[in-house]
């Protein structure tokens, strides 16, 4: 008996992810959805940036007295023409992959800028406040959306920069090693929060992935739903319509799988249900294809740019493929073995209407292969 491929998602929560890290695909996932999830985050974060940057600028000139101040001044300037720059890809929906190197580059341009400004208001004045560094910090790590790795990083460089910057302006040792103490175990903090914060992002990425699958498929077959073929069905529709591509409907029955059930029990029909589910997959198997468990033992495929003879030619291999499997059927009243019957219907480039006349036409198909002797195709 085939099994269900169990959900990547579903695994990766019953693996666990400590060190903040999936597997390769559902990295590349979850850092497009990170870039999508904090896109907002960051232009409102880069956007009250500018304003404090630009309102520390006014306040160093009540600040400091004396020739430094143009300086601080200066490297003010620089820095918010630098995040003027960045702005603007960053509030385009075409520069999305460009946000992450855009969002390190203003962080860490606010946070050498701001070491260089203490540096230079220390050679002047030593009591000017340094803790301007440490709101940048906890910028990186809780307000522009980066992920622990990023944030560390980022909060690393601006206190080596700080360090050189108070080296060069001579500030006192004692109030040095202080300082950096201080900054040091505020990084800690912000850290272990932000490392806190990504854990319950990547947990909310899964689960939120895993909840979708679930919704949108049938748990024993793996299949999709009803629910989610009609909502792909007019998509694909209108598709096929503008590409001038037909569709082709197979609505597939077990024959006598009540009996089948009574005879030999439920757990062995929803084996064979799964086993069923296969063939179907391998019917459908190419990206806009779709196989169905619309319910019980009634199944669909739709066939994506497919003619109608192509279409019959795929639903008689399907038919012959689960009688090739030999099912023990003793209370069939077809076949030794279980059997199908398939009704066949298409949808050709120009056509009208919708779901409801491709079904109700695949299904009078199904109603004459059943009512002729079942174990068969009728398009």
């Amino acid at each position: 008996m085939d099994e269900v491929h169990p959900s990547p998602y579903a695994e990766q929560l019953a693996q666990g992810f400590r060190a903040l890290r999936f597997g390769p695909a559902l990295e590349r996932e979850y850092r497009v959805y990170v870039l999508q999830d904090s896109l907002v985050l960051k232009r409102i974060a880069l956007s009250v940036a500018m304003v404090l940057w630009l309102a520390f600028a006014a306040l160093d000139f009540v600040m400091v007295q004396g020739p430094q101040v143009w300086g601080m001044l200066g490297v003010r300037l620089v820095v918010f023409a630098l995040l003027a720059i960045c702005a603007w890809p960053m509030f385009r929906r075409d520069c999305l992959r460009l946000t992450l190197p855009l969002s390190l580059l203003c962080i860490l341009a606010l946070g050498v800028g701001a070491a260089l400004v203490v540096g230079i208001a220390h050679r002047a004045d030593p009591t000017y406040p340094y803790e301007g560094l440490l709101l940048i910090s906890m910028g990186a790590y809780f307000l522009i959306g980066l992920r622990l790795g990023e944030a560390a990083g980022c909060a690393l460089l601006v206190l080596l920069s700080y360090v050189a910057a108070e080296l060069w302006a001579g500030l006192a040792t004692p109030q040095l090693i202080n300082n950096c103490v201080f900054l040091l175990f505020s990084n800690l903090i912000g850290a272990v929060g932000c490392y806190l914060l990504e854990f319950k992002s990547r947990e909310h990425f899964l689960i939120s992935r895993l909840m979708r699958i679930l919704a949108d498929h049938d748990s024993l077959t793996g299949l999709n739903n009803r629910r989610s073929f009609n909502r792909q069905f007019e998509r694909l529709r209108r598709q096929a319509q503008r590409e001038g591509r037909s569709l082709a409907l197979l609505l597939c029955d077990i024959d006598h799988f009540k009996a089948y059930n009574d005879c030999y029990g439920h757990q062995a029909g929803d084996g064979v249900l799964q086993q069923v589910a296969s063939l179907l997959q391998a019917v459908g198997r190419r990206p806009l294809d779709m196989a169905v468990r619309l319910g019980g033992e009634e199944f669909a495929v739709l066939l994506y740019d497919i003619g109608h003879k192509e279409a019959r030619q795929r639903a008689e291999v399907l038919r012959s493929s689960l009688e090739q499997l030999g099912i023990r059927h003793e209370r069939s009243d077809t076949a030794s073995m279980l059997t199908m019957s398939i009704g066949v219907a298409c949808f050709l480039p120009g056509g009208e209407g919708g779901f409801a006349q491709l079904y109700e036409h695949a299904d009078r198909a199904l109603y004459e292969a059943k009512a002729f002797g079942r174990n068969q195709v009728v398009a």
